[in-house]
């Protein structure tokens, strides 16, 4: 007998691994309706609509059996990727649509930033945090997603805390320039995934670049996604991420089901 026909393939493996447990799929997403909290633009910027549902029919005389709605919203609202094209370092790169399916997944990396942003909510990811990170736990792989664990999710029932926000602008923690040029540039990573309402820090219009997640991720095909959730579930390592956007033709980004699969028990 082959060894095809004794030995279970990969997929068959990691689908039994689905059914008996052993494999558990975590929801990062965070769920999204009309109270999802979203970014706001100071003045003159104009900002995208917020998610809402227009109903067509509900079992009734539009459509009686069934019920059905229209979507209103923005690309970025919500658990969102960032695509190439949403930027203007990226503008020649790819739209959502293009994006090759095989780097929406990959390994997760979760950096664990949650102490120092207690102390400090616009703190910014270092260099050496990375450094320090990866003498712990081995290089960032091939096709890695960082994660950033803030604590930042339990703001998310309240727009006015999840953007915390004074006379001054936006404070939430994100990545310092030098950090975002050096991951864009020099390590082999898919993207940045953060708890917050953006990818940049909410002080981040200051900087120079301004929002520089945005500029050199962007502009170097890699992508951020938003507003995740359960990170602290997560293990520093040993998780698979897996990233599902909306194929939208031309579009710069997308509200994204964020998915992670770990082996079962083996959680933060």
């Amino acid at each position: 007998m082959t060894e095809s026909l004794t030995t279970p393939s990969a997929v068959a493996s990691f689908l039994s691994a689905l059914t008996d447990g052993s494999v558990t799929v975590l929801d990062l997403t965070t769920p999204l309706s009309s109270d999802t909290p979203a970014l706001v633009l100071p003045d003159p910027f104009v900002n995208l609509i917020d998610f809402s549902l227009e109903e067509v029919s509900a079992y009734n005389e539009p459509g009686p059996f069934w019920r059905h709605n229209n979507i209103h919203t923005g690309e970025h609202i919500g658990t969102h990727l960032d695509a190439p094209i949403h930027w203007i370092s990226g503008r020649d790169g790819h739209d959502v649509s293009q994006i090759p399916v095989q780097r929406l997944i990959g390994p997760a990396a979760v950096i664990d930033l949650t102490e120092k942003v207690a102390e400090n909510p616009d703190y910014l990811l270092t260099v050496a945090d990375v450094r320090e990170w990866e003498a712990a736990h081995g290089a960032l792989p091939q096709g890695a997603w960082v994660l950033l664990r803030t604590g930042w999710e339990v703001r998310g029932g309240s727009q006015q805390e999840f953007l915390n926000a004074d006379e001054t602008g936006s404070h939430t923690p994100g990545v310092a320039v030098e950090c975002a040029q050096w991951l864009a540039t020099q390590r082999p990573i898919n993207g940045l995934g953060v708890e917050t309402v953006g990818v940049d820090a909410g002080m981040a219009g200051g900087f120079e670049p301004a929002f520089p997640v945005h500029y050199h991720f962007l502009g170097n095909d890699k992508y951020g996604i938003t507003s995740l959730r359960n990170l602290g579930q997560l293990p520093a390592t040993g998780a698979m991420l897996v990233v599902a956007p909306l194929p939208i033709v031309g579009g710069t980004g997308s509200p994204s089901r964020v998915l992670a699969l770990l082996e079962t028990g083996s959680g933060a």
